[in-house]
């Protein structure tokens, strides 16, 4: 894929997104988003991926209204790009949410003990955020719920804090009588 048509097919996903969003009023279509639009190399026809929000009924109405949309918002794209011509457009069902809603739900039962088939099908079309349990080859970003900040901070970055190297506190910090007026940063003795 070249520069060009990477340029246009962002294009078009944003004009596409923006003219459903204001312009469409067809009541059969639900909560939808444009996810990717691919053009073929010579710009005639492109595949608009949508991700839609809803039941598996919700979705095939969803995607038969955007289907009998699609010729409203072609030549509404004319005014809108500067193309010699506007892409055919093709609607496809983008189901990359709901697999990774699956994938989700697995390692979630996998942590709480129970097999993945044990595992029903959910109508849920999104992931529900919960709370991520701490496991012991996790990394610290920050001190936990409860933690105090020196707890969940290795030991070096607390004898460091300990002594003032990190806020120049202490017998450490810039060297005022440095040569030529520049500071310089001392280390601060053991």
């Amino acid at each position: 894929m070249t520069q060009r048509t990477e340029r246009i097919d962002e294009l078009l996903r944003q004009e596409i997104g923006q003219a459903l969003e204001r312009e469409v009023t067809d009541p059969g279509i639900g909560f939808v988003t444009v996810t990717k639009v691919e053009t073929v190399p010579d710009l005639s026809r492109a595949r608009v991926w949508v991700s839609v929000i809803g039941s598996e009924e919700q979705r095939k109405e969803t995607l038969a209204a955007l289907r009998r949309a699609m010729p409203y918002i072609r030549h509404g794209l004319g005014s809108k790009i500067r193309l010699r011509r506007i892409p055919e457009l093709d609607v496809r069902l983008d189901d990359t949410a709901e697999r990774g809603t699956r994938i989700l739900k697995i390692i979630n039962d996998l942590e709480a003990g129970r097999s993945p088939d044990e595992i029903s099908a959910s109508l849920e079309s999104l992931p529900t955020p919960v709370a991520r349990l701490r496991h012991e080859g996790d990394t610290v970003e920050g001190p936990a719920p409860g933690e105090t900040a020196g707890e969940g901070a290795p030991k070096a970055r607390r004898k460091a804090r300990a002594r003032g190297s990190y806020s120049g506190e202490g017998r450490g910090g810039f060297d005022k009588g440095a040569r030529a007026g520049k500071a310089t940063f001392r280390r601060r003795p053991k």
